[in-house]
């Protein structure tokens, strides 16, 4: 995606290290959070995030800790979603799930902190210094916007129902939207925001997530029956296992194949509003299609 990803993911690691130190009277907190911040991640939003800002003419480093930011957020619900009240899930990334190793109640407020910790990053010093207060501003507005009531946790709510109710197309497109791509939408217009891009740039990098989004999610659909837990690192058949609705099970896995197609060239249409190189995002969209984990 980006020519020294391997370097920037240093610099997130390690930031995201410091970001979460802790007192001692509290330590069992910081362990929980870093133990999944340091689970093995492939930090797919914060590089979008620092791509999308060096595309539109800002140095990747400066998109630090909006890129930090949405990595927290991504974080904390994943934390959630695996208790026992949520998807109920053991393993996470091929490891135990922060709830199995801490307990509930810690991985809960683990969960907690590192969401008050995405918009600590974003308004630090630093982060002001880097893309100024008007772009720090409007970074906590869409994150907050987007991974809150009206993105996705909006979507979580979407999905623990259709444990409950058969739901359609729509519905479920809707949860996809929301629980998955409305993140990823948040690191990449964070990224044209914090380069001071114009409105054009912001949307197109908009529907670019929008599509890679729901592409993920049908991708992640089909590798849910057609994969196994050794690969994937978490347990599969696990939507049929809770009765709940998808798309594979409201169309089947080759139509579902053919959407995540028509999805993936329209998200490298939409990168025809930027003026530089935007192959690495064009493969990145491609790679998320042909993924087997």
């Amino acid at each position: 995606m980006l020519k020294n990803s391997a370097e920037l993911l240093e610099l997130v690691n390690s930031t995201l290290n410091n970001l979460c130190s802790g007192r001692d009277e509290y330590m069992v907190l910081t362990e929980s959070m870093k133990y999944s911040l340091e689970a093995g991640g492939k930090r797919v939003r914060p590089l979008l995030c620092m791509a999308f800002a060096s595309l539109c003419g800002l140095s990747a480093e400066k998109a630090l800790y909006p890129a930090c930011a949405v990595e927290c957020i991504h974080t904390y619900s994943l934390i959630h979603d695996d208790l026992p009240c949520m998807d109920d899930d053991e393993m996470r990334r091929g490891k135990p799930s922060n709830h199995i190793v801490f307990g509930e109640d810690t991985a809960l407020l683990a969960g907690d902190a590192l969401q008050s910790l995405a918009f600590e990053a974003l308004s630090t010093d630093e982060n002001i210094r880097n893309i100024g207060a008007d772009a720090a501003i409007r970074c906590v507005n869409t994150l907050s916007i987007l991974s809150g009531a009206k993105g996705m946790v909006g979507g979580q709510v979407i999905d623990l129902a259709l444990e409950k109710c058969d739901g359609d197309v729509d519905t479920v497109r809707l949860m996809h939207s929301l629980k998955t791509a409305a993140l990823i939408k948040s690191a990449c217009v964070m990224g044209c925001v914090a380069a001071g891009a114009d409105e054009e740039k912001i949307n197109a990098a908009s529907e670019y997530a929008e599509c890679i989004g729901l592409q993920f999610q049908i991708v992640d659909d089909i590798l849910d029956v057609t994969s196994t837990t050794d690969v994937l690192g978490k347990p599969v058949n696990s939507d049929s296992e809770n009765n709940k609705t998808n798309m594979v099970s409201l169309l089947g896995i080759e139509e579902c194949r053919q959407i995540a197609r028509s999805l993936t060239d329209k998200a490298k249409s939409s990168l025809n509003a930027f003026e530089g190189d935007t192959k690495g995002l064009e493969d990145f969209a491609e790679s998320l299609l042909n993924r087997n984990k």
